[in-house]
């Protein structure tokens, strides 16, 4: 069965709708070096994810300059899962690993010369459409073929992002046969929100990729 992300979660009430649609896991990003409408400060990231229930995967999705500065938000934040976006190299990876108490995802390229070594570092993969950054939330497509590629290569479970939608999710499952796929501009409010609040979820949205995901999972052979 093929694992659902929400990610870049602003607000409780989208939180809130990503777990009652059945994703298997939202992520909260904050501490990064971009600017993006899908950061939050650290408070609001720990407030997020105490309000994920137990059986869906809280995700701290950070860009921290050191393991130490990983570390103390980690135990701030007390995430299921930290998702690292560039600025760690493999063996900072593989210590932070060591260091705090949740899993650890490596959020990387289709084509960083460094995948084999993320691969034997990391808990999980992500593999996204990157900018100049390193930040993920492009909503840039990848080269599906070439990831199918790379997931038949690679033993380490492999998340799918970069420009998935509810209308092209179910496609990206059976050409690549990810463990998971993971959305956040794919998601968003066409529209601005009551509140104004930049980075919102639309439920109707969410509903259906988690619905267009779990159903093409199904399709998927195991």
């Amino acid at each position: 069965m093929t694992r659902v992300k929400i990610c870049g979660t602003v607000h409780d009430a989208d939180r809130d709708v990503a777990v009652a649609a059945d994703a298997d896991a939202v992520g909260v990003i904050s501490g990064v070096s971009v600017d993006t409408p899908r950061a939050v400060y650290r408070s609001t990231a720990r407030d997020l994810v105490a309000g994920v229930p137990p059986l869906t995967t809280s995700v701290l999705v950070t860009m921290p300059s050191s393991v130490q500065k990983a570390v103390r938000l980690v135990e701030y934040v007390s995430p299921d899962a930290v998702q690292i976006h560039s600025t760690l190299d493999p063996g900072a990876i593989e210590v932070l690993g060591r260091r705090v108490d949740c899993r650890v995802l490596a959020a990387i390229s289709a084509d960083d010369p460094d995948l084999a070594a993320y691969a034997a570092a990391a808990d999980a993969l992500l593999v996204d459409a990157v900018d100049a950054d390193g930040a993920g939330g492009t909503g840039e497509t990848l080269d599906w073929e070439r990831t199918a590629d790379l997931v038949a290569d690679v033993e380490t479970p492999i998340i799918l992002a970069g420009g998935l939608t509810p209308a092209n999710v179910g496609d990206a499952i059976r050409t690549v046969e990810p463990d998971g796929v993971d959305v956040a501009t794919g998601v968003e409010r066409s529209t601005p929100a009551e509140d104004g609040q930049p980075g919102r979820k639309s439920p109707r949205a969410v509903r259906q990729f988690v619905a267009n995901a779990k159903r093409a999972g199904r399709e998927v052979p195991a």
